[in-house]
């Protein structure tokens, strides 16, 4: 997993709206991405509509957000249609960037062992570094507190 002061992985990724995200293509906006297991799950839909709410505090402070998951960009506009959602979801269905940022992990639920998302989220400097990295984020009060952090950068 990348930490503050490495350069992020780059990537290039299908977006929601018929478009490509690349990372390197952003330089000079600090970039937030939010790792999430799956589309319309109880703490993955709290975790989108939370950044979709203060989506306009983050824009003000100059600041792009994307959500990342290894759900399909069809899963990925049924589910923004369904929750009202505005944050741009990327869709890594191969997980080759789940597996650069280092979120693709061993997981255990019920007694059973399986790979998934590790829910995580990562504030990159318009530089293209890591300026800092949540890692295992609990869905309550989370993105209040990266805009906190971003606030506190600005």
């Amino acid at each position: 997993m990348p930490t503050p002061g490495d350069t992020a992985p780059d990537f290039t990724l299908p977006a929601t709206g018929g478009t490509d995200v690349s990372l390197s293509a952003l330089r000079g906006s600090p970039v937030v991405l939010f790792f999430y297991p799956r589309d319309d799950t109880s703490g993955c839909t709290r975790e989108n509509e939370d950044f979709t709410r203060l989506l306009p505090e983050f824009e003000a402070a100059g600041v792009k957000v994307f959500g990342i998951s290894k759900d399909s960009i069809a899963s990925h506009d049924k589910f923004m249609a369904k929750k009202s959602l505005s944050v741009p979801l990327l869709s890594d269905e191969e997980s080759d960037v789940c597996e650069r940022y280092g979120v693709w992990k061993e997981k255990k639920m019920y007694g059973k062992t399986f790979m998934g998302i590790e829910r995580s989220t990562f504030l990159i400097n318009g530089d293209g570094t890591i300026a800092e990295v949540w890692s295992k984020v609990k869905v309550p009060g989370h993105a209040d507190a990266v805009l906190e952090h971003v606030r506190a950068l600005g």
